[in-house]
């Protein structure tokens, strides 16, 4: 690749205080997780559903034994976090640790979010930047819509989404990984399609509204969506069950927006690679050599 670009049908991206372009065909992308699991690319019809909608559901991605261990150590951390270690109080402790880096999760945001300048095999592109555990029962949430207007918000905001033909990054993206079954219209997260490059504001303020859609999903149920998408919470109405639900924030290498930070004693005991989404938030120099 020349710095003319001649011939180069890739989207057009500036390399980090150079003068050349970044050679998107040959990024040294990680092709395993920290766990040493083959990451999963998203297909070309997820990739354009997202696009699109701002949001995407990946139905029954964990496994039954998978779904049983995550279920019983939330449900240990919401009802009694003192029978833990004080560095394992976390949605990305114990059995939950390895969805932080999921080879699904490594896929969609080494497509949406990744810096290419700032990645290698040993070492993630993007941040993870906050968690939080979601339980309630039935009646518990409420309606609060937020967000949208992705394509114009101020620099730095993070809640901003870019893309030209062929390439797209979803600045603040959440992941909400659904350890329950949710029943559409069940108190599932609301979406308004397309609100991430909308121009105007929403009309949504009813509840009701036609323009708000939801989902219905089986346990170990993957939802990504980007944060400049509008959405919101909603109550939850089944007596069976309660809402199980997992929510965290990827973000720019160089940006965050979460106060939140990993206990030090839990971020010293992951695998390496595992540990470059947690790293400082700036550009000069954080490509990190996990070996």
């Amino acid at each position: 690749m020349t710095p003319s670009n001649e011939g180069q049908r890739q989207p057009l991206l500036f390399k980090q205080s150079g003068l050349d372009w970044v050679d998107l065909d040959n990024i040294d992308l990680p092709r395993t997780n920290a766990d040493g699991k083959a990451v999963i690319e998203p297909t070309a019809e997820q990739r354009y559903l997202f696009d699109t909608q701002g949001w995407l559901l990946i139905p029954g991605l964990l496994d039954a034994d998978e779904i049983e261990q995550m279920r019983e150590y939330c449900e240990r951390l919401h009802a009694d976090p003192d029978s833990l270690e004080e560095s394992q109080r976390s949605p990305i402790a114990g059995p939950l640790e390895k969805l932080t880096d999921h080879p699904f999760i490594v896929g969609f945001m080494n497509e949406f979010l990744t810096n290419p300048d700032l990645t290698s095999q040993d070492c993630y592109g993007f941040r993870m930047e906050s968690t939080s555990l979601c339980v309630r029962s039935e009646g518990e949430g409420h309606f609060g819509p937020h967000n949208g207007s992705g394509l114009w918000r101020m620099p730095g905001d993070s809640h901003h989404y870019r893309c030209v033909p062929g390439k797209a990054h979803s600045g603040l993206t959440c992941v909400v990984w659904e350890l329950n079954e949710v029943e559409h219209g069940g108190g599932g997260t609301l979406l308004v399609n397309g609100s991430h490059k909308a121009a105007f504001l929403p009309p949504v303020q009813d509840p009701d509204s036609p323009l708000w859609t939801t989902y219905s999903c089986p346990a170990g149920s993957l939802l990504l969506f980007c944060e400049g998408t509008t959405h919101s919470t909603a109550p939850w109405t089944s007596s069976e069950r309660d809402r199980i639900a997992i929510f965290s924030r990827y973000n720019y290498v160089n940006s965050k927006w979460h106060k939140w930070q990993p206990h030090p004693q839990h971020l010293a005991s992951m695998p390496a690679q595992r540990q470059t989404l947690f790293r400082p938030v700036h550009v000069e120099g954080n490509l990190v050599d996990a070996v």
